[in-house]
Order: structure tokens, then sequence, then C-alpha cells
């Protein structure tokens, strides 16, 4: 069997993170996912996961990709990006259509039509300035009865669907992108940091009982919400990591890079009183926190999740953090932690701070045929054709 190599590239406001990853027969006969090599950049020319210098962020990939590809003894030619950022967000729309076969049997077209349909219904102020890049059936209607499973086969005179559409400004994606072809690497695929993330910082038993995976940057938080296996809903706030660590830097009137060690707790001294600390971190998680459970309340999820919160990206650090999380949102709450294969030695890949890199790099592995990995999606692919404008090559169906 030839060998799979997936290469998942995070484009972080903070950093840029570049995984190698490579499909591995394990004793049981399953294929899983093995990381051969890592690159990593400080990140330049973004601002709230906005590009607001594509040279910038170019040069920084080119970094991280040279690192990763030093390492492997490879070059790398294409690869899986994320997009975050404030832009990025979800719809929720609704389709309906009459079955046109003689027969009433439900074909792959009419799934299609209602898709479009449910796509065409929603407002047009909503969609102003934004490309959708990803579309995900949460629920079917045959005859106004819930179906589960895929309506192609079935038989019926009408079939609805609910759909999650996930959206991010098109300049945006335009700019990122350029930016990574422009490192000469092909981009295969664009995905939503947070449904990158959850492909390896959730199980499947949390994502159908219902859980929230929150990301925590250096600028931006991002969140998706998940029930019965499939997201349904997905928000980025302008708010992160970064302003904590500013808070400190104030509060104690100290340099920001002291500040960041005060805040992950890796300073050598007790010279920062902990009870003024924990006032100042507690104060901005309280923000972050006090959002989620806004949107939380906007869907009709507050308090409804019984797998919780799980945390994580570079502010999941923090060691109260998974306590605050819990009193403020009245939920489970835990730091995700990944199970990670790898050639590196010495390596703290478990970290989820490379959870988006790596989770971009499994789903690769799955779109190349590797489907034994228990992911979120058991076929899990928007078409590549879409997020670059065109609509002929249709993907494959979420399962609800």
């Amino acid at each position: 069997m030839a060998q799979k190599i997936s290469v998942g590239i995070d484009i972080g406001t903070y950093q840029i993170k570049v995984i190698i990853t490579e499909s591995v027969l394990s004793e049981d006969g399953s294929y899983n996912p093995k990381i051969i090599a890592t690159g990593e950049a400080e990140s330049k020319g973004l601002r709230h996961g906005y590009i607001i210098n594509i040279d910038d962020v170019t040069r920084c990939i080119k970094i991280a990709i040279a690192q990763a590809e030093n390492a492997a003894k490879i070059k790398i030619k294409r690869g899986y990006i994320s997009i975050g950022g404030i832009g990025l967000s979800s719809l929720v729309g609704k389709g309906s259509i009459m079955i046109t076969k003689a027969d009433q049997e439900i074909t792959d077209l009419d799934v299609k039509n209602v898709l479009q349909e449910a796509e065409a219904n929603l407002p047009s102020s909503s969609l102003m300035n934004k490309q959708i890049i990803q579309v995900i059936p949460q629920a079917y209607k045959i005859d106004g009865q819930m179906l589960i499973g895929r309506p192609a086969g079935m038989f019926g005179s009408k079939l609805e669907a609910k759909v999650l559409f996930i959206v991010c400004l098109k300049q945006h994606l335009d700019d990122i992108i350029k930016a990574v072809e422009d490192a000469k690497v092909e981009v295969l695929d664009v995905i939503a940091s947070p449904i990158a993330a959850s492909m390896v910082s959730l199980t499947k038993s949390q994502k159908i009982a219902g859980c929230i995976l929150v990301n925590i940057g250096s600028e931006t938080v991002s969140l998706a919400v998940f029930e019965n296996n499939l997201p349904m809903s997905l928000e980025v706030f302008p708010i992160g990591s970064t302003d904590i660590t500013n808070d400190i830097a104030l509060g104690f009137r100290i340099p920001i890079r002291e500040a960041e060690n005060v805040k992950l707790k890796q300073t050598i001294d007790n010279q920062y009183p902990k009870k003024k600390l924990d006032e100042i971190i507690l104060a901005r998680l309280s923000d972050i926190f006090d959002l989620i459970e806004a949107h939380l309340k906007k869907i009709g999820r507050s308090g409804l999740l019984p797998a919780g919160i799980i945390l994580t990206g570079g502010g999941s650090g923090i060691d109260t953090i998974e306590d605050i999380a819990r009193v403020s949102l009245k939920l489970p709450s835990k730091v995700s932690s990944i199970n990670i294969l790898s050639n590196i030695k010495n390596s703290q890949l478990q970290d989820s701070y490379w959870s988006v890199a790596y989770g971009l790099s499994v789903w690769g592995l799955n779109l190349e045929g590797a489907d034994d990995f228990d992911t979120v999606f058991n076929t899990a692919k928007a078409s590549t054709k879409r997020v670059f404008g065109g609509i002929s090559d249709w993907f494959k169906q979420f399962l609800p």
C-alpha cells in the first residue's frame, strides 16, 4: 500500500504550526495517524485572525514549512489549512422541496436541491462579504417525519432539511489562500479552526451527548457546539489570552514577556501576590465565559450540554481555568488532552496548542481513504471547489 501523507497548516495570530502526518497500520488492522514532523514560526502580519500583510504571513509560513520539511526529509507540495478570525461564524438555514420522480424515490439530486434551497433561504444581508466554506446537514424530514440516516433511496412526496452553513469573510479567505500558495503550497481544503480541532480534541460520546469545544487563542476565542455527533453552532470572539497577559503586565507593572510567564505559572519565585494575580485572571476569564454563556443562551443550550465544556488552545494552560469555566457556565469542564502517536522524541505535542494543526492533518488522512479513525464525521468533506467558488463537485453527505 502506498504511504498516505497529510499536512496540516494552522495559521494563527500568534504562531503558525505545521504538522506532517502519515497513516500507519496498527496490529489490529486499523490505520492510525502518526506525526512524522512538525514546524512552527512566530506569526506576523495578522491581527485578530485577519491578514493585514500577506507578504509577512507568507514568510512565516515558509519558515514553519521549512522546519517540517527538514525534519521529515520530504517536500511539502500541498496541504490542508485552517481559517479562524472574528469573521468566522455559522448560519442555520432550512429548505423544502417536492419530490418530482413518479415513484417518489428521493435521489442524490433531490438532496442537493434541498440543500441549495436552504442556502437560498438565508437572508442576503447575512452573506454580505461572506463566503460559505462548509455545508453540514443537521437533520432531514420526509413528509414531516424526522429521518435518521441518509434520505437518498427512500420514498416520499416532500423533503425538508435543516442545514448549518459555516461562513467567513471572503476577503480573508482569499488572502489566506494566497499567502499559502505564495509559499508554493497547494491548498487542498480550507476547514474552520474549531471543526479541525474537534477532530482530535473530542470523543464521539462527547459529541453525541452534547458539548462545547472552546479554543482560547492569543487574540480570539473560537467555539463549536456539538450535539448528535454534529456541529450545531460556531462562533469567534475578539478576545484572547493576550488580553490576560496585558492585564497582568499592567497590574504588576512588569514586561509583557514576564507577565506571560506569570500567567502560566512559569516563574520561579513568589514575588507576585497570588490573590491579586487570581483576581486579574478571574476578571478577564469571566469576560470570556460571559460571552460563551450568552451564545449558549442564544442557541438554547445554556446549562444543557451533558458532556460540558472542553478547553483547548494556548490559553487553556492557565491552571485555574477548569474551575472558573465550571462555575461560570454551570457545566462539567476539562482541558482537552490529545493522545498523539509520533516519531518525534521528547515532544510535547500532547499539548492542545497543536490541536488545530493535528486535526487538519487527520482530516486529510480521512479524505485519502483511511476510514477507520474514530473522528467527528464519517465522511467529513466540504467540496474544495466550493471554497474556490464552484459547486459542481458536491460533497459527501454528513450523517445526521
